[in-house]
C-alpha cells in the first residue's frame, strides 16, 4: 500500500517483525542499545532504526548481532524476509524486483549518479535539494532502500549481475553536496571499479557533439530467460517497457552510447583528474 499523498510505500510490516526479535535477542542478553552498538560498530540510532522497523539491516550488521547475541541463526533467517519496500517510489518497485534476478543491468543517467553507485552522503544531498523536502524518517527510509540494492554489486551472489553504467561528466562536475561529498564519491566510484569485476563504468565526456542519449536516462535489463526489458524515469513517474521493438531501439541507443563515452580505462584516468582537482 502506498500513501496517496506522497506516493511513497507504507512502512513494512517484515522490517517492524525483524526490529522486533532484534530487539527481544538484544533484551535478553541485558544490553541497552547504547550498550549494544559499539559491539556491531554501528551507532545507536543505527540500531534504534532497525528495531523500529525503519531501516533495513546491512548483511555485515545481520552477521554481527547474529554473534553478538548468539541468536540461534533466527536473526539470519529474518533477514532474508525482511523487505526493502519502505524509501522506493511505488512506481519503482516491478523494476526492483526484476533487478534482484537480472543477469545484465545497463544504466545511462544524465542527471545523477545512479543509485547502485551512491555514497551515504551524496544519496542525502540528492534528496535534500530536491522539493519537497523529505521527512527525516523518510530519508532514512530511501537511505536504506538505496543501499540495500547495492548488494546487487556483490561478486560473492550465486550468479553475479554484469553492469555498465554510463554517466554524464557534468553529473560530477556539478559538485552536488559540494566538495567534500564529491571527493568521497569520486573514491567510491574509484574503488568499486577495482574491487568489482563486474561493474563497468563509463563517464560520458563534456564534449560530445554526436550523442545517442538525448532523449534521456534510460535502464536495460536481461532476465535468466534472456528477455530484455527497459526502464524509463521522469518527474514523479516511472514506466516499464517491454515492447520488443522499443527495447531493439534502446538497445541501439547504449550501444551507440557506450562507444561514444570514454573507455573503462580512460574513465579511471579522469575521475583520478577530478579527484585531484579537488
Amino acid at each position: 500500500m502506498t500513501n496517496s499523498t506522497t506516493n511513497e510505500p507504507e512502512p513494512s510490516d517484515s522490517l517492524k517483525t525483524f526490529g522486533l526479535v532484534h530487539k527481544a535477542f538484544r533484551k535478553r542478553a541485558g544490553l541497552t542499545q547504547e550498550e549494544f552498538a559499539p559491539l556491531v560498530r554501528y551507532q545507536p540510532s543505527t540500531v534504534a532504526s532497525i528495531e523500529q522497523g525503519r531501516r533495513l539491516p546491512p548483511r555485515v550488521y545481520v552477521e554481527r548481532a547474529e554473534e553478538v547475541l548468539d541468536a540461534f541463526g533466527v536473526l539470519r533467517a529474518a533477514a532474508k524476509y525482511a523487505t526493502r519496500g519502505p524509501g522506493l517510489a511505488s512506481w519503482f518497485h516491478k523494476w526492483a524486483d526484476l533487478e534482484e534476478q537480472a543477469i545484465s543491468l545497463y544504466t545511462y543517467e544524465c542527471r545523477v549518479v545512479p543509485g547502485l553507485l551512491q555514497t551515504d552522503a551524496y544519496a542525502r544531498a540528492v534528496m535534500w535539494n530536491v522539493p519537497q523536502r523529505p521527512t527525516d524518517e523518510q530519508v532514512e527510509q530511501r537511505v536504506a532502500a538505496r543501499f540495500a540494492r547495492q548488494e546487487l554489486l556483490s561478486t560473492s551472489r550465486e550468479r553475479p549481475t554484469a553492469f555498465s553504467f554510463i554517466v554524464e561528466q557534468a553529473v560530477l562536475e556539478r559538485h552536488t553536496g559540494g566538495e567534500d561529498v564529491t571527493r568521497e564519491l569520486i573514491d567510491h566510484l574509484l574503488d568499486v571499479n577495482a574491487q568489482h569485476w563486474n561493474v563497468e563504468i563509463q563517464l560520458m565526456p563534456l564534449r560530445q557533439p554526436v550523442h545517442a542519449g538525448l532523449d534521456g536516462p534510460v535502464r536495460l535489463l536481461e532476465t535468466p530467460e534472456n528477455e530484455w526489458l527497459a526502464y524509463a524515469e521522469g518527474q514523479k513517474t516511472g514506466h516499464l517497457i517491454s515492447d520488443r521493438q522499443a527495447i531493439s531501439v534502446l538497445q541501439q541507443r547504449y550501444a551507440k552510447m557506450r562507444s561514444q563515452a570514454l573507455t573503462p580505462d580512460d574513465t579511471v584516468s579522469l575521475l583520478q583528474q577530478l579527484r585531484g582537482a579537488l
